[in-house]
């Protein structure tokens, strides 16, 4: 059987616990993978695309495509494959107004592939976004922040650089050798 935006929703959000949706955990990724590969597949082929006309459809697609990969290609440059179809779902779902009926912890997923992009116009909205979430949560604005000045600063994030083959800068190598251990890609 074939898992719905209810699935994707009710398993993130009620089935799991914060700390895990960041961490990395070989068992949570497996599990991931194990549920919701399949869905991913098919979401890769058009077939849920129908989710982005309500709130929390357009929510599991950005959970489908932006962060699911995460845990379940970690490592390999398939993490980012789904990046733009995740920003495109989060795009099309805040020029609905669907950001504002969710509440915070949710709209953040909603927000996040907006920072996980390389492209200057994302990056700035991914500041706005955060920023008008910041009383709600002060700490995702402040990674925000934290994130476009490295953005700002190279033009990309150069600790993917290795996943997709890209060769860094001397300037880009003394960065990554500041945040060894960090996982954010």
């Amino acid at each position: 059987m074939r898992d719905s935006k209810q699935d994707i929703y009710h398993f993130w959000f009620m089935e799991c616990e914060p700390q895990q949706w960041f961490t990395v955990d070989q068992s949570f990724d497996d599990e991931i993978t194990d549920r919701f590969l399949t869905t991913y597949d098919m979401g890769c082929e058009g077939l849920n695309d129908h989710w982005s006309e309500d709130a929390h459809g357009a929510l599991a697609l950005c959970l489908l495509f932006d962060q699911f990969p995460r845990h379940m290609f970690r490592g390999t440059k398939r993490i980012f494959a789904t990046d733009e179809r995740a920003l495109a779902a989060a795009k099309h779902a805040i020029i609905r107004g669907f950001d504002q009926v969710l509440p915070p912890e949710q709209r953040f997923f909603l927000y996040l592939p907006f920072e996980h992009s390389e492209n200057a116009a994302d990056q700035n909205r991914n500041l706005q976004n955060f920023k008008a979430m910041s009383p709600e949560n002060p700490v995702a604005y402040h990674v925000a922040q934290q994130r476009y000045a490295v953005f700002e600063k190279f033009g990309r994030f150069p600790e993917r650089n290795a996943i997709l083959g890209r060769t860094s800068t001397l300037e880009e190598q003394d960065y990554l050798k500041t945040i060894q251990g960090s996982h954010k890609i």
